[in-house]
């Protein structure tokens, strides 16, 4: 069972495609090697940029065309939510996002806005510019944040010796056609906002400084992008993770509306659940980083290496590439 799980895995969409980073990893990583840009990381959720006492975070995302074309409400919606929760993962809080929209007519970019405008307001970000074609030969959606930080959760934090805590919501239901888990579109927007800040609340307590938030690559694409940045490994422990009712291949390649892998140190562990359990949240246990480049899967009583970062990169982005800007 679980040798064709990992199998299947591997394949995963969300998975093949961070690969793809690997194309622009290298030449950003020189590039940047040539100017003085040694405060911000590459392999991050966002570029985080010294800022007197603290960090402004800068990230941007773009859209499945699939969701655009078929769903554009959705699309916008997701549009503004994958850039705030980037900024919430890194213990930020967002400033304001920009949009840039390719439309065939006018017509065809006011469901995108109106999702957009619904997210906005729901995560209190303004729109406060972008760009606008409506005269494209296709339909196209991205969207960028910025945001600010006191004290940084990084994907460079990693130790050996940490536990690996999964916090959701799963107070929510899967999409019909799409792999995602949407806790957001139909909750309260006042808890939604105070869901997420437990984030930066962590960050500036200093109970966290390391994490990601769970993207496109699922629980396991995640993972690794946080060992492979951090130069570490791990053991996941498939039973121990908290799912809805639905297969758990199907849930390990879902991108949670709320969703977070966090690195803690063991001692900080009980009070850092405490924050998400205090909000009806949950907080789960799901493995330990460990020293190597190795990320094992384990599954009732059964141990298997998934991947292993010495021999075959996912991103790119890795102690071994000088750690400059963000992609």
């Amino acid at each position: 069972m679980l040798s064709q799980l990992i199998t299947n895995l591997r394949q995963a969409l969300g998975i093949l495609q961070k690969q793809d980073i690997q194309v622009i990893s290298q030449v950003i990583s020189e590039a940047a090697s040539r100017q003085d840009l040694s405060a911000a990381q590459l392999g991050d959720d966002c570029a985080a940029i010294p800022d007197g006492d603290g960090y402004l975070l800068l990230a941007a995302e773009g859209i499945l065309p699939m969701l655009v074309e078929t769903e554009p409400w959705f699309a916008g919606w997701c549009a503004v939510m994958v850039n705030v929760s980037d900024i919430y993962a890194m213990g930020g809080r967002p400033i304001a996002v920009v949009d840039t929209i390719w439309s065939q007519s006018l017509s065809q970019s006011q469901a995108l806005l109106a999702g957009m405008r619904a997210a906005s307001q729901t995560y209190q970000v303004p729109i406060v510019g972008g760009h606008t074609n409506c005269h494209s030969v296709y339909n196209a959606l991205s969207v960028a944040i910025l945001g600010r930080s006191q004290r940084l959760i990084s994907s460079f934090g990693a130790r050996a010796g940490d536990c690996l805590l999964m916090a959701i919501d799963l107070r929510g239901k899967a999409h019909p056609q799409h792999p995602f888990w949407n806790a957001a579109t139909e909750a309260d927007p006042a808890e939604l906002r105070q869901d997420l800040a437990i984030l930066p609340a962590l960050a500036e307590s200093g109970l966290c400084d390391a994490g990601k938030d769970i993207s496109m690559g699922g629980v396991v694409g995640t993972l690794l992008m946080l060992l492979e940045t951090s130069g570490c490994g791990a053991v996941l422990d498939l039973d121990a993770i908290p799912h809805p009712d639905m297969p758990l291949e199907r849930w390990l390649t879902c991108f949670p509306s709320y969703g977070f892998l966090l690195s803690i140190r063991p001692e900080q562990v009980t009070a850092v659940q405490e924050k998400f359990h205090q909000r009806d949240l949950t907080c789960a246990i799901v493995g330990q980083i460990q020293p190597g480049r190795k990320l094992n899967l384990r599954l009732q009583g059964e141990t298997q290496l998934f991947w292993d970062l010495q021999q075959e990169p996912l991103t790119g982005f890795s102690p071994e590439i000088p750690p400059k800007a963000q992609r």
